[in-house]
């Protein structure tokens, strides 16, 4: 690569998901209040919340290129946090089972010395199917839901409960790889085709 890159953020998805197309970065995390003010919008609230780690770690990296993301579930414009314990992610699951809801990821890149931003919203939808409560209780028991926003993961076990998806499977992931990509081409950070 011919720039620095570096990913704020501890998600070994989207780490995971960056790695899969072969290029070097370096994960510096960033940690930042993910507290949704009153009456916040989730679009706002996941891109205000990627641009606070972009900018934590850009403060201290200016000559370098930064990725800011955060992804949040949210049903009839209710932000569905990660659950905190076993009550809390059946009544998300609960919540989730029978109907569509929003995965949306904000994102910012930034390189502070020189001035230089993109920004983006991506939204999927996606419809969990009528799920027993025998199955939230096998998938809760798995322990998969407790670092996932909406207590659920559409790379894991929880695929099961994916009826359909509208939109981006990576952004469900948590991190849009389509667009971040085509800014990084765009932005000469990356020359990978």
């Amino acid at each position: 690569m011919p720039k620095k890159l570096i990913l704020a953020s501890s998600s070994p998805r989207r780490r995971g998901l960056l790695s899969s197309l072969g290029f070097e970065f370096d994960v510096v995390p960033a940690e930042v209040n993910e507290v949704p003010s009153p009456h916040e919008k989730p679009q706002d609230f996941a891109r205000r919340v990627a641009e606070k780690k972009a900018l934590v770690v850009g403060e201290r990296n200016p000559q370098n290129w930064i990725i800011g993301a955060d992804t949040v579930v949210a049903v009839e414009g209710e932000i569905l946090g990660k659950p905190q314990g076993k009550e809390e992610a059946k009544r998300m699951l609960q919540r989730l089972a029978d109907r569509e809801h929003l995965v949306i990821t904000g994102y910012v890149l930034l390189k502070l010395a020189e001035g230089k931003r993109r920004e983006g919203i991506e939204e999927t939808r996606v419809k969990i199917k009528y799920l027993e409560e025998r199955e939230i209780d096998w998938y809760i028991n798995t322990g998969e839901p407790f670092d996932k926003a909406g207590g659920y993961a559409i790379q894991g076990k929880g695929a099961f409960m994916v009826e359909w998806i509208q939109g981006s499977y990576t952004n469900v992931v948590g991190l849009p790889l389509c667009q971040i990509i085509q800014h990084l081409r765009d932005l000469e950070i990356i020359d990978i085709f």
